[in-house]
């Protein structure tokens, strides 16, 4: 496998002494006095906003059946829940922050409950090549979920952020590959770059930030996707869209946003994920670039309703004068097809 940087990388996103940081102003994740103000107040939301209503111009499939071979010339993306999607090119299938346990949490019995299934077993996926992290939360990274695909697809390449392989390595994964933001691997048929995200890592009370977060672009069969992982709204997208785009589909988060004062350091809103979209499409001059909305509906991990980030973004879709046909906001177990034929 080939390494190389696409750029020069800036040092002020690893802390002096060791660790990591978000380098932009104000972008610093919420520290224990924070937590404590959330928890006392949390119950005190104003209710839901009954005017973000769906656009009924938007209606859920059902997929079909998953297949690992056929592809063509054709992307397909489906949609498991959460942050894990199923990318599946004429040249390898991808997987990103996949968990299919029933809990977000490190217990079986406390934390927070999946609200609906898995949108594809795991046992019924039949091909993986690469497997991306965007950090080590445990509604993106999940113990079990992992020793299940290191024991399916012990020949399958994950990539994740620097300080995370020893983790991984104990899970049963025979060779993580670290990288850095703006690092890029090539592996001849696909190539993947690690991009910079505003969050933060840890998932214990000790050692936060030891580990790094991120995004990741895909670069296979002539398709560039970019998934955002976990992030607030920061600086870099205009820079990511300019040495990594332009783009077939963005990947990005729209919820687990509420209350604002303590999520819009770490998470974004639908208006932030939109205003996202709008920089990572610069490039984009046939305005085909797809946004494909992730983070939202399987786990309530924040304080507003699970049903309102697609709701809440539809409604904001509907004022940027894009055409819904741009906007998949997938059902789990849903699929979407594009044809590279489009860019022609």
């Amino acid at each position: 496998m080939m390494h190389a940087k696409t750029g020069d990388v800036s040092p002020a996103h690893h802390a002096p002494g060791g660790g990591f940081r978000n380098p932009w102003p104000g972008s610093q994740p919420p520290g224990t006095r924070q937590v404590i103000k959330w928890m006392l107040t949390r119950r005190r939301r104003p209710s839901y906003d009954s005017s973000v209503v769906d656009d009924p111009s938007i209606a859920a499939s059902p997929s079909p059946a998953l297949s690992d071979t056929g592809f063509g010339d054709r992307l397909e993306i489906t949609a498991v829940g959460h942050s894990t999607f199923l990318i599946s090119t004429p040249v390898g299938v991808f997987l990103t922050d996949p968990i299919w346990s029933s809990r977000a949490s490190p217990f079986n019995f406390a934390g927070p409950k999946r609200h609906h299934a898995p949108g594809v077993g795991i046992e019924s996926i039949t091909k993986l090549d690469a497997v991306l992290l965007s950090h080590d939360h445990y509604d993106h990274l999940d113990r079990q979920t992992v020793k299940k695909l290191a024991t399916l697809f012990p020949e399958a390449r994950w990539f994740v952020p620097l300080g995370l392989s020893s983790i991984l390595k104990r899970w049963g994964v025979r060779a993580p590959v670290e990288m850095d933001w703006w690092d890029t691997e090539s592996d001849g048929d696909f190539a993947v770059s690690c991009t910079p995200a505003m969050h933060f890592s840890g998932r214990r009370p000790w050692g936060r930030n030891s580990s790094l977060w991120c995004g990741w672009v895909i670069e296979a069969a002539g398709y560039r996707i970019f998934f955002a992982g976990d992030t607030g709204l920061h600086p870099e997208f205009d820079e990511i869209a300019h040495r990594l785009g332009p783009f077939d589909v963005v990947i990005l988060p729209i919820g687990a946003y509420e209350p604002r004062w303590f999520m819009k350091p770490i998470h974004m809103n639908p208006e932030d994920a939109v205003s996202a979209f709008m920089r990572l499409s610069i490039g984009d001059t046939g305005e085909q670039c797809i946004f494909l909305a992730s983070h939202w509906g399987t786990f309530k991990l924040t304080d507003e309703p699970l049903a309102e980030p697609p709701s809440r973004l539809r409604k904001i879709w509907g004022t940027t004068g894009l055409r819904y046909d741009r906007l998949w906001i997938l059902a789990p177990g849903e699929s979407r097809t594009l044809n590279q034929l489009r860019r022609i």
